[in-house]
């Protein structure tokens, strides 16, 4: 009688808590909304742990996922409120992103002496960010990250590329290595690209609008963009619209006007829906110096819009298939950058731009099928694993 009373108890409701810290407007907290949207759905208890509850996307977090505000003003600060969350709320696994970010849930795992199982992802490569410091500051980095982790269960990385670099770099063991590409084609995406774009440019029968998306700071290298639009204008009509904020908005500006484009080119600044400014433009370009797996590169191709992408570490070849779905130029070439948008333009009648094949392939980094390979991550003793 006691075992049959057993077997038709409940499964026990699994935790996890997805660390970040704050939503503000940028690639990975939009990647962990969506990852709480869909492990919230398979019915898992879906903590949203924030060092700051404070961003855009905080209002797009479901009612099924618990916000919970650490009311720290930086990273670092967060670690004794996330000690105390361990403690306190015992979750069954803890999700964390970003460099930083990650270091502080693995210190917090080691301080707060509970057995739950850490998981941090990483979208870019470590080895370049190090090697722009001396090689006394490297190393002395490389052994703190290896310290720290050593403590975590399992890395995901959103690309080969990022996947190789840690463990090359930390010596991080390969059978707690992941590749989970990132999850940026949702419902949600394909709806809000419908939305009606109210600026001018791009009404029925205006000449091209070629797009770009991003923070503005260095790594996306904006600049070779500019450049390259100011290159090929006067072989193909066409404006130009950056979607981001950033501390080279000012430079990109004054940039802008140097090179005589700045009435053809315009910064929107950031919008919580960027896709139905990528459904109408003529081409997406992605100039990053480097990636791990750029989403918005994804996001484009998943509405049907051609794409131009540097070679850069990594992500756009892998995603590209080394140019089958989108031309690729070396970082920081303009003139190739200009003449790729060029033959974009002009259309070749190809899986390039075939706006089919486009979706076909970005709907390979849906929602559901990387939420499908985290609950296999975070919960190995469920799948055997």
């Amino acid at each position: 009688m006691l075992q049959a009373m057993e077997n038709s108890q409940p499964d026990r409701v699994k935790k996890i808590a997805l660390y970040v810290p704050s939503m503000r407007g940028g690639g990975a907290e939009r990647v962990m909304l969506n990852l709480a949207k869909g492990l919230a759905a398979k019915k898992i208890h879906v903590d949203l742990v924030l060092a700051k509850a404070e961003g855009p996307y905080l209002d797009k977090a479901p009612e099924a996922v618990r916000i919970v505000d650490l009311k720290a003003n930086r990273v670092l600060k967060s670690l004794p409120g996330l000690v105390a969350y361990l403690r306190r709320e015992r979750p069954d696994a803890l999700l964390s992103t970003m460099l930083h970010a990650n270091i502080i849930a693995l210190l917090a795992k080691k301080l707060a002496q509970v057995p739950v199982r850490v998981v941090v992802r990483e979208a870019l490569g470590l080895s370049e960010d190090l090697d722009r410091h001396s090689s006394l500051r490297k190393r002395m980095d490389i052994a703190f990250f290896r310290w720290c982790y050593s403590w975590a269960d399992s890395i995901v990385a959103v690309s080969q590329g990022v996947a190789d670099d840690y463990m090359r770099t930390l010596r991080v063991p390969p059978h707690r290595t992941h590749v989970v590409e990132n999850a940026v084609v949702t419902p949600d995406l394909i709806s809000d690209s419908l939305e009606e774009v109210s600026h001018p440019w791009f009404a029925a029968g205006e000449i091209p609008v070629i797009l770009g998306v991003g923070r503005l700071n260095e790594q996306k290298d904006f600049p070779t963009l500019l450049k390259a639009f100011a290159m090929m204008r006067n072989r193909f009509p066409a404006r130009l619209v950056i979607l981001g904020e950033g501390e080279e908005r000012p430079n990109l500006e004054s940039l802008s006007r140097e090179l005589g484009i700045d009435k053809e080119i315009q910064f929107l600044g950031f919008d919580i829906n960027p896709f139905k400014y990528m459904a109408q433009a003529a081409v997406f370009v992605l100039s990053s110096r480097n990636e791990g797996m750029p989403g918005v590169l994804i996001q484009a191709m998943a509405v049907g819009t051609p794409v131009v992408a540097t070679d850069c570490r990594s992500g756009p070849a892998e995603i590209l298939e080394n140019g089958k779905y989108g031309m690729l130029v070396p970082v920081g070439d303009m003139e190739a950058m200009a003449e790729a948008i060029c033959e974009t333009l002009a259309g070749r009648g190809n899986s390039r731009t075939d706006r089919n094949a486009l979706k076909e392939r970005a709907s390979l980094f849906s929602l559901e099928r990387s939420v499908n390979r985290y609950e296999v991550i975070l919960f190995p003793q469920d799948s055997g694993g």
